[in-house]
């Protein structure tokens, strides 16, 4: 079949025709037997690096829920070279307005920023808000899904919305597991997976 899905953006499904534009060379490709390859270069923190970007995330996000009279129990946790800070509340709806995804990611860039400033180095520290990231998890295999099924469908790939290199990474895994290949197309806020059959 020469359908090729455009886009997968919520329940929006589009084809195009075999018409298309051409698509732009691939800058990554991950398939099954490389989804779980993690980055080493060189220039990766260390696990005290690590620690001391958590630590000092977890100062910034305490004054922040502080200021916001918010109550929350953070933990901090380093792996895959990356830390990762966990706010959660034993009530729920202490934290349902931080737990939004455009509030998280905007926190998550001033935690960023603010750890920047204190070391002097770039940080991919992961937030996560009252579960926040673990309901985008679930977002993202429900996308892979309704994609894998458009593919077996007859689609030649399937395209999905732009977004962050951690979901990227998160959405090569999720296709991996399934025995599909997927690549990361365009720049900047603009990077989008493609997913086709291997």
């Amino acid at each position: 079949m020469t359908d090729k899905l455009d886009v997968i953006n919520g329940d929006a499904l589009a084809d195009k025709s075999a018409g298309s534009a051409p698509v732009a060379p691939a800058d990554d490709v991950v398939t099954t037997s490389d989804a779980s390859v993690v980055e080493s270069d060189s220039d990766s923190p260390t696990q005290s690096q690590l620690e001391q970007e958590g630590d000092i995330a977890a100062d910034y996000i305490e004054e922040f829920l502080d200021i916001c009279d918010l109550d929350g129990d953070i933990d901090i946790d380093a792996r895959n070279g990356r830390a990762y800070i966990s706010v959660n509340a034993s009530d729920e709806d202490n934290l349902r307005v931080l737990s939004k995804p455009e509030t998280v990611n905007a926190l998550q860039e001033l935690t960023r920023l603010a750890v920047q400033n204190k070391t002097g180095s770039f940080s991919r520290l992961i937030l996560d808000v009252g579960g926040s990231r673990d309901a985008r998890e679930a977002e993202l295999a429900a996308l892979v899904a309704r994609a894998v099924e458009r593919i077996e469908g007859g689609a030649t790939e399937a395209a999905l919305p732009a977004m962050s290199s951690y979901e990227r990474k998160l959405v090569h895994d999720l296709v991996g597991t399934r025995g599909y290949q997927s690549v990361s197309h365009g720049e900047g806020r603009d990077r989008h997976t493609v997913i086709t059959a291997v």
